[in-house]
């Protein structure tokens, strides 16, 4: 059973529209950008040289000091990444800009099924049997408190790289480097790791320069990164603000222009993607599944390889594998997403404010997608349990707005002592370990803390929306103009909200409503995907605006998110 939708319709400032028109905007642009708070031309400037500078960010110049100074005594450098897009970009960033600033790199990705996450107490030690003399996390070890100090031990130096919540205790690394830790006050706390990343090798680049390095040699070109930016950026699903967005709309400007690693051109290719019209949809949902699927059922090295090899033809046959893998975990996926029907149907969310659910038969690399879907059709926090050590459970969550998951699971550690025998993540996902023994005790803890932090109404899903789309705005050229755009989370892509008459209807594949619909005179065609339902004759939508390829013919076509019988 689904809840209530609400479709409710964004403020639409009208000065704020009336300045970006005045500045040039497009109309259309300046009413979306208005009411994503968009004030002024200023904050449109997507210029490199608008970013923050890296300065500002807490430990970035102590770390580019480390640095400098280890590749100036010629000693070795090893990078621990994490398994997933953010991790693997992340990690041929460092790789890619130490090795133009002439280090000995090499990296390491924890194998998620025995080792899981972070630069864990195993990890340190196999990162020592590789006898680096400077350990570097990326997109992790804010949590590493024992993996950072049995490198300590071993003599071992650690310079930690991350973006997620620390939690009470701080690693005692050399450096750490982290917008939400403690102290740092550089303006945007949304940085990916690979931004984070980013900003170090700038910090590097910058003390090497101040160093005399290149007196007399060209300086490495940082800004060839910014493909790797933009894609780990847009993947990880970190809040778009302003600098964020310079990042990406900077990354998809070099992809459009045919200026990218191989990996990139090549998973774009095996996506059946366009460069020259690369969007952040292209980003976050053809290239960043891909990515993550090598993380998710094989391993993450093969993505990293795939974004740091210069030769296109191992770039494309690496690409072609993660296409493979990634046609597997759909397959998995989709068996899955069946079994947790079926559990549906039994369950009723109806006066829960959270959902656990387990099968012993889950597959655990492919828990987080499927939590994602459950909480988007119940609108419910939502665990996905699968087994993972012997006689552990290893889950993945997702939250809705109103509930800051990495928080509750805090307070279900707090008030469960030795229940979370590990957990970490952000406000919308999560992930935890504990004893299968404990699972009811944790489904009970998790959904007090849901009843004591969740409203009524946080509990009832909004759909917010940019209004009617003026009649002369559903052409092909009005789409492309949105779809060039940078949007994702936070600064969220234009849905629009209509009445329309049903002209007809019919189901394609047993799981997808294709209709078409009428306003006034015009006449459109639209889908829903996986939904078998029927549609009354009059209905309210809310809809985003996509092109339509067939048979060499473009068409403007409605992706209908919602609908309800309109009175």
């Amino acid at each position: 059973m689904t809840h209530a939708t609400r479709i409710t319709v964004r403020e639409i400032p009208p000065r704020s529209t009336w300045t970006l028109e005045q500045g040039g905007v497009h109309p259309l642009l300046a009413r979306l950008y208005a009411a994503r708070g968009i004030r002024s031309m200023d904050e449109l400037d997507t210029r490199s040289s608008a970013l923050l500078p890296p300065a500002e960010l807490k430990g970035a110049s102590e770390a580019a000091a480390l640095l400098a100074d280890t590749i100036a005594a010629g000693r070795r450098i090893l990078i621990v990444a994490d398994y997933d897009c953010d991790g693997a970009t992340g990690c041929a960033v460092g790789l890619r800009a130490l090795r133009m600033m002439g280090a000995t790199v090499d990296y390491l990705v924890p194998d998620r099924f025995t080792l899981g996450y972070g630069l864990s107490l195993e990890v340190a030690q196999l990162a020592a049997a590789r006898q680096p003399d400077l350990v570097v996390t990326v997109d992790n070890g804010i949590a590493s408190v024992e993996g950072v100090a049995e490198l300590k031990r071993l003599g071992i130096a650690t310079l930690v790289t991350d973006h997620h919540l620390p939690g009470d205790e701080i690693p005692a690394a050399a450096v750490i480097v982290n917008p939400n830790q403690p102290g740092c006050a550089f303006p945007s706390k949304a940085l990916a790791g690979v931004g984070v990343m980013f900003y170090v090798m700038l910090a590097l680049r910058a003390e090497l320069r101040r160093r005399g390095t290149y007196a007399n040699q060209p300086e490495p070109n940082l800004a060839g990164l910014l493909d790797l930016v933009a894609l780990g950026t847009v993947a990880d699903v970190v809040a778009l603000d302003r600098n964020n967005r310079i990042l990406v709309a900077q990354g998809l400007a070099r992809i459009r222009g045919g200026q990218m690693q191989a990996g990139i051109a090549a998973l774009l290719a095996v996506a059946g993607r366009e460069a020259g019209r690369a969007a952040t949809f292209d980003l976050g949902f053809a290239l960043g599944p891909r990515l993550n699927a090598a993380g998710r059922l094989a391993d993450m090295s093969l993505g990293i390889e795939c974004l740091v090899t210069d030769d296109p033809a191992r770039a494309m046959n690496i690409a072609q594998q993660l296409d493979a893998i990634n046609r597997e975990r759909r397959v998995i996926e989709t068996d899955m997403r069946e079994d947790a029907e079926l559990l549906l149907a039994a369950l009723d969310a109806g006066n829960r404010a959270s959902l656990t659910l387990f099968d012993p038969g889950w597959h655990q690399g492919v828990i987080g997608i499927l939590a994602g879907r459950v909480k988007e059709k119940l609108h419910r926090p939502t665990f996905a349990f699968a087994r993972g050590n012997t006689g552990e459970l290893k889950a993945s969550g997702r939250s809705i707005p109103g509930l800051h998951l990495r928080d509750a699971l805090d307070l279900v550690a707090k008030r469960h002592p030795g229940l979370l025998l590990r957990f970490g993540g952000h406000a919308a996902a999560a992930g935890l370990t504990l004893k299968e023994d404990r699972l009811a005790e944790f489904e009970a803890g998790f959904e007090q803390v849901c009843q004591e932090l969740l409203s009524p109404a946080d509990l009832s899903r909004t759909l917010e929306t940019d209004g009617p789309l003026e009649s002369g705005y559903f052409s092909l050229d009005a789409v492309r103009l949105m779809q060039q755009e940078v949007w994702g989370q936070a600064f969220p892509a234009p849905v629009f909200a209509d009445s329309f008459r049903v002209l007809n209807q019919r189901i394609l594949k047993d799981k997808h409503l294709k209709l078409k619909l009428q306003k006034g005179n015009q006449r459109f065609d639209a889908i829903q995907f996986n939904f078998a339902d029927s549609a009354p004759d009059q209905i309210r939508a809310a809809f985003r605006v996509d092109i339509n390829e067939w048979n060499g013919t473009q068409t403007v076509q409605l992706l209908l998110e919602h609908f309800e019988a309109a009175g």
